[in-house]
Order: structure tokens, then C-alpha cells, then sequence
């Protein structure tokens, strides 16, 4: 009986002092960070401008200035109609300016010495402005002829050959300027209010699975659908690489209500029914937690956001907190830097 009695203070001692041993955890500090609501989306590219060249009169080509695919400045030559009728016009039009001029000049000399009439004088200042106005019709009868880049941008595939007759309406081939892309996307009218030009958007795409296009919103349609309940959004993404092209299906997430919030890994947070709580490392004398109630917002992968009941820089428990009770000693085995993961320092230790 006195042997069972001194056993058993020696479990009670022995489990005593376990109970006072330090547990070893793992803390990461709150965080302030520009958080946003992601609103997704599927939109398609279209390019900032396009314009499906042709001409108004009809005409045969004589020569094509253009390759496939080219990129070509704004009143760049693409296209020269046939214009030997139109030159001889232009000859013509330059010596009648040409003569008009001279008559106009000999009067009006004639009249500041007073051996000419002022109706004379006046007739040849008519005669020139009609030469003029003569010369400046032919010349826009020459430009009809040239078919030229309206912008900066990309030349589509050619549609016509030399020689070939060409009338109006026929396309001789499309320019896009793609150096902005612009993305049509819908959005439940249920986030109306939070929409707005000025808005990030990020945009992925299939084709480009590692890159991510970043854009603004610019504009929003005037009307909700009646059928979606959704309002027709567009945005604009630069295109610096000339990586998009039109017709892209693009993956759109919208960064609505953006905001300055504190986060915390999502390793920090334990649940009990509907309550959450971290523990927060005290150090006075020794380092101890203390549970803590707090609000989450919204979850992030890889945080979470805290409405309420932390503060900017204390530390919290995320890893080691299931064997932890209220005002437990702890022993900190590492902090987890912003940007780090939580597996990394434990595959370190592993590793060690």
C-alpha cells in the first residue's frame, strides 16, 4: 500500500512538470494589407480600334504597297488606284494656278499705280480663287485613288491582287491598333454599386497560363440586361509585348472596394461552431498566449482578414496551436517573414 501511494505522487509530480513545459509553436505578425472583393468574370478582347480598309470609287490597282501582317504608321501608303487621267488633271490644274497668279500679280501692280481698274483687280482675284479651288478638287480626286492607314497599327491578311478591279465596299484588308486591348465582360447587377471607371481589373488567359494582364475600367453600359440581370462592363489592358489579340477569351477578375485590412495566415484561425480564435503571444517574464476572439472578413488564399480583435504587429500562433490552452508557456521555434509559407520553415527544420 505505501509502494502504490509513492508511485503514484511520482505520475503526479512527473505529470505536473510536463504540464509546465514550454510547447514549441510557430508565429507569424498581423499584417496591414491592401485587400480588394475579386469579382470574376469571362470577357473577350477587342482591339482599341479597327477599320476594314476600302475605297469609294472604282477603280483598277496598280500597285500595293503592304505585306501581310505589317505594321504600319498613320497615313502610311497601303494601296495606289490607277490616276493617269487624274494626274494629267493635276498638270493642268497647277498651270492654270500658275497663270492666275501671274495675271493677278500684273493687275494688281497696274493698280497701285493707278492705270488699272479695282473691277479688273477683282475679276483676277475670282479667276485665281477658282484656279485654286480647281487644283484642290483634283488633288482629292488623287488622294480617292491612294488607300492609306487611318492609325498606327497591324495590317490583317491581303484580300486583292494587282490589277484587280476594285469597287467600293470591298476589303482590301483590316488594321487593328492593338497597342491597348479593350475587354467586354458582365457583371451581376448585385455588385452595381461597387462598379465604377477606375477599377483594377487582372486578366488571364489559356494561352498565357503564367501571366497575369493587368487593366483598368473605363466605362459601363447605360442599361442592365433585362434577361442576365447583369451590366456590360469594359475595361482597357495595355498591350506592351503585343501578346493579346482580338477575339481572346480572357478570364477577368475585378478588384472592387479596395480597402487597408489586417491579415493573418489562414493557419492562425481556429474554429469552435461559429466562433474564431487565435492565440496571441504575450511576453512579459515568460512567453505565453492568450485565446483571443476575433471577426474575419474575407478569406484569401493563404490569409485570412481581420475585421476586429488583433492589432497591427502582434504575433499569433499558426502552427502548434491545437495543444494549446489559455496562458500556456510557449517556446517560439520561428516566425514566418510576410511572403513566406508556413511549409517552407517546416520543410527547413525537416531538412535540419
Amino acid at each position: 500500500m505505501k509502494i502504490r501511494t509513492v508511485v503514484g505522487l511520482g505520475i503526479l509530480v512527473w505529470l505536473s512538470a510536463a504540464s509546465a513545459q514550454a510547447v514549441d509553436v510557430i508565429v507569424a505578425r498581423v499584417q496591414a494589407t491592401e485587400l480588394a472583393d475579386p469579382i470574376e468574370s469571362l470577357g473577350t478582347l477587342r482591339a482599341n480600334e479597327s477599320a476594314d480598309l476600302t475605297t469609294s470609287i472604282t477603280e483598277t490597282i496598280s500597285e500595293i504597297r503592304f505585306r501581310d501582317g505589317e505594321r504600319v504608321s498613320a497615313g502610311q501608303v497601303l494601296v495606289a488606284l490607277t490616276n493617269r487621267e487624274q494626274l494629267a488633271e493635276l498638270a493642268a490644274a497647277e498651270a492654270n494656278v500658275e497663270e492666275a497668279e501671274r495675271q493677278f500679280t500684273r493687275v494688281q501692280d497696274l493698280a497701285a499705280r493707278g492705270q488699272e481698274s479695282r473691277a479688273i483687280l477683282d475679276q483676277r482675284q475670282r479667276e485665281l480663287n477658282t484656279a485654286k479651288a480647281q487644283l484642290q478638287a483634283v488633288e482629292a480626286r488623287l488622294s480617292d485613288r491612294l488607300i492609306v492607314a487611318p492609325f498606327d497599327g497591324v495590317l490583317g491578311l491581303r484580300n486583292v491582287s494587282v490589277g484587280s478591279l476594285l469597287t467600293p465596299g470591298r476589303v482590301v484588308t483590316t488594321i487593328l491598333d492593338d497597342s491597348v486591348m479593350k475587354v467586354d465582360f458582365s457583371v451581376p447587377e448585385l455588385f452595381l454599386a461597387l462598379l465604377q471607371p477606375g477599377l483594377e481589373i487582372t486578366a488571364r488567359s489559356s494561352a498565357y497560363v503564367d501571366k497575369v494582364f493587368d487593366g483598368q475600367v473605363t466605362s459601363l453600359s447605360n442599361q442592365v440586361d433585362p434577361v442576365t440581370r447583369s451590366v456590360q462592363v469594359r475595361a482597357e489592358i495595355p498591350n506592351h509585348d503585343l501578346l493579346l489579340r482580338p477575339g481572346m477569351l480572357m478570364n477577368v477578375t475585378l478588384k472592387a472596394r479596395e480597402r487597408q485590412a489586417l491579415t493573418v495566415p489562414e493557419e492562425a484561425i481556429l474554429s469552435r461552431g461559429r466562433d474564431h480564435y487565435v492565440f496571441v503571444i504575450e511576453e512579459e517574464d515568460e512567453v505565453r498566449v492568450k485565446r483571443r476572439e476575433v471577426s474575419l472578413g474575407q478569406r484569401y488564399p493563404g490569409e485570412v482578414e481581420i475585421r476586429s480583435g488583433l492589432d497591427e504587429g502582434e504575433g499569433v500562433v499558426i502552427h502548434g496551436g491545437f495543444r494549446l490552452s489559455d496562458g500556456d508557456r510557449v517556446s517560439i521555434r520561428g516566425e514566418v517573414e510576410p511572403g513566406q509559407s508556413l511549409a517552407a520553415i517546416l520543410a527547413a527544420e525537416g531538412d535540419s
